[in-house]
């Protein structure tokens, strides 16, 4: 298919604590309102792709029954926190090849009261000595014995290892501890963030911690949500009313990747390479680059992710996120906002949800509809998640002309 594809309707749900909702509910609530936002039906769509990383294998399927069951094709996706950027992506791909002309991504997950995911699990036991069994345990586990593979001490140690291989000089934990604040404070506008409370970084320090320089404020906020997408195709755009073709947002680059091979790949995830290899490829797809950005969405999982992003998404020279942060620019008010929404830390972290939910933040704002946190004269945003395996999604999405 020749053409762009753009993104018709969008929403996500009020992340939180939702005891009311099931994981398909909240999905349904979410595909629901996008086709209203879209100015469709169920009956207009060609292709749905749905992720649900802790439920039901069948999910799409599920959703679709509450929608409406019109024998079309549903792709059930996995792929850790970029699930709902995977959707995204095999919607798009059904547009590209022709298939369909209109399609609907979803994400949705039930995640109030998990904890730090996999904690449990690996605090549980298991042999005291190396057993080998299989191809994945012909090495002997590490962990507890040789460092983590828990994800806040895995990305503690990503953002501890930037500084140090860049001669930082301060208190990680209060720069960590700041960018955090931005975050919280930012959330105080997003009317469906998770947490909408303001903390200073005096706050924040002084929190529960959880793997330093990572204390609990600092940390994805795992909880109840869903986000959903409508795309279509140019052609068919061009055939919807004036109002629809209006409020369209242009996605200029869909980037997926996973880790290329190099040593110890194996072993230990490289978020670095990985979101850095996605980024290339999407400001050449896009045409555009980093100057040409007015706000982003990155996967802040814990603040120290989002701090070495800086550099991996090109948001800076290399090297340079300390300077980046601390010139004010990421700020709602600065040269390149990041996270207006409150991020992961505030706004919250349905896995499954996240990828649509980065990708409707940015939408609001090109729309011009975000309220008082809207960045005046928006045109270009990029969403970017993460997922531990790993796989990194980008999306470079521009305002309708």
């Amino acid at each position: 298919m020749n053409g762009d594809i753009w993104i018709l309707g969008i929403a996500m749900t009020k992340f939180g604590k939702r005891p009311d909702r099931d994981a398909v509910g909240l999905g349904f609530d979410a595909a629901h309102a996008a086709l209203a936002d879209a100015g469709i039906s169920v009956a207009d769509v060609d292709v749905m792709a749905a992720g649900n990383l802790l439920g039901n294998p069948g999910f799409g399927q599920a959703v679709q029954k509450q929608l409406g069951q019109t024998g079309i094709p549903v792709f059930n996706v996995a792929n850790a926190c970029a699930t709902g950027a995977t959707a995204l992506r095999t919607a798009i791909l059904a547009i590209k090849a022709g298939e369909a002309d209109l399609g609907l991504a979803v994400g949705a997950e039930k995640l109030a009261g998990a904890g730090m995911l996999g904690a449990a699990a690996k605090q549980r036991g298991g042999p005291k000595t190396w057993q080998p069994g299989g191809r994945l345990d012909a090495v002997t586990g590490v962990e507890g014995r040789i460092g983590t593979d828990l994800m806040p001490g895995v990305f503690a140690q990503i953002g501890m290892q930037y500084l140090r291989r860049h001669d930082y000089g301060g208190v990680p934990l209060d720069l960590f501890a700041r960018i955090s604040e931005k975050n919280h404070s930012h959330s105080t506008r997003n009317p469906l963030a998770a947490h909408t409370k303001a903390m200073s970084a005096e706050q924040i320090m002084n929190d529960v911690m959880i793997a330093y320089p990572n204390t609990r404020p600092m940390c994805s906020a795992n909880c109840d949500g869903a986000a959903a997408a409508v795309l279509v195709s140019d052609e068919r755009l061009q055939r919807l009313s004036p109002e629809q073709r209006r409020r369209a947002v242009k996605i200029s680059a869909s980037v997926l990747t996973t880790d290329p091979w190099e040593e110890a790949c194996q072993v230990l995830p490289n978020v670095n390479t990985v979101t850095r290899n996605a980024a290339t490829q999407a400001y050449e797809q896009a045409g555009l680059g980093p100057a040409d950005l007015d706000l982003v969405e990155l996967h802040d999982c814990f603040a120290t992710a989002e701090l070495v992003h800086y550099d991996n998404l090109g948001l800076c020279e290399p090297g340079g996120a300390v300077e980046f942060f601390d010139s004010g620019a990421t700020w709602r008010d600065g040269r390149l906002p990041v996270n207006v929404s409150g991020g992961l830390q505030s706004k919250g972290h349905p896995i499954a949800a996240t990828g649509i939910a980065n990708v409707w933040e940015i939408c609001q704002h090109l729309r011009d509809e975000a309220g008082d946190r809207q960045i005046a004269g928006a045109r270009v945003g990029l969403a970017h998640v993460i997922g531990l395996g790993s796989t990194c999604g980008i999306h470079i999405l521009e305002k309708a002309a």
